[in-house]
């Protein structure tokens, strides 16, 4: 298939240090994504966007291609995951290599799996979406949200006070994995969620979010849960 695997690890990481390549139950956590895109069956091409020689080594080493390193421009902490996307597809396209679909996936995102993967380029194909990427439905209504502000509650949304929740339309938040996009679509608008954007419903347990520490020992005890023999 000619279709592209994307995943954007760069170097720089405050909250948790070298946070891309750190070992999550033993495995660099990097390597868990990089396994499900080969797997998948759905790429021509596993690459790795960086800017880091370590973390080079490291997904050379679990199979991933690193043709070329990420920018100075798109390494900060203000480049977007589309500017990334972008640069990456415009040096593919320099080197005479243009893919009919890619998948930008993050490297901290371990759940992802080969049939998700699968699923989510299925959605796109078949809906011909400019984009698909995994929802989670929120626990809680969020008609129902309040503010606080100086220690006094108000509802953001009063007309919802006394609706009861089942009578509430489920709504549902990015899972923060990765977005599979039709490569031409994507470079007429450089963006990653458009009005002709599909989603795929995924659990609670089939995704965790890591900004911290706590995250981090969270999602090990999820994944470790979830994959149980």
């Amino acid at each position: 298939m000619n279709n592209v695997a994307i995943i954007t690890a760069r170097g720089g990481s405050k909250r948790i240090p070298r946070k891309n390549i750190r070992p999550f139950l033993g495995r660099p956590i990097i390597a868990y994504v990089i396994d499900a895109a080969r797997k998948s069956g759905l790429f021509s091409e596993v690459m790795v966007s960086t800017d880091d020689q370590e973390i080079a080594e490291v997904a050379r080493h679990y199979g991933a291609a690193v043709p070329f390193l990420r920018s100075t421009k798109t390494a900060d902490d203000f480049a977007t995951t589309a500017d990334v996307l972008t640069e990456v597809v415009d040096q593919y396209t320099q080197k005479g290599q243009v893919f009919d679909y890619a998948c930008c996936l993050y490297p901290t995102a371990p759940f992802v799996t080969p049939d998700l993967l699968k699923q989510a380029f299925s959605t796109l194909t078949r809906k011909q979406f400019d984009t698909v990427y995994p929802v989670q439905q929120f626990s809680f209504p969020i008609q129902r949200a309040v503010l606080l502000r100086n220690e006094k509650v108000q509802w953001f949304q009063p007309e919802h006070a006394l609706t009861r929740s089942q009578d509430l339309e489920p709504a549902y938040h990015d899972a923060g994995q990765f977005y599979f996009v039709n490569v031409a679509a994507f470079q007429q608008n450089h963006r990653l969620i458009t009005d002709n954007s599909g989603g795929i419903v995924i659990s609670e347990l089939e995704a965790h979010d890591i900004d911290n520490e706590e995250d981090w020992q969270v999602a090990e005890l999820k994944y470790s849960m979830v994959n149980e023999e």
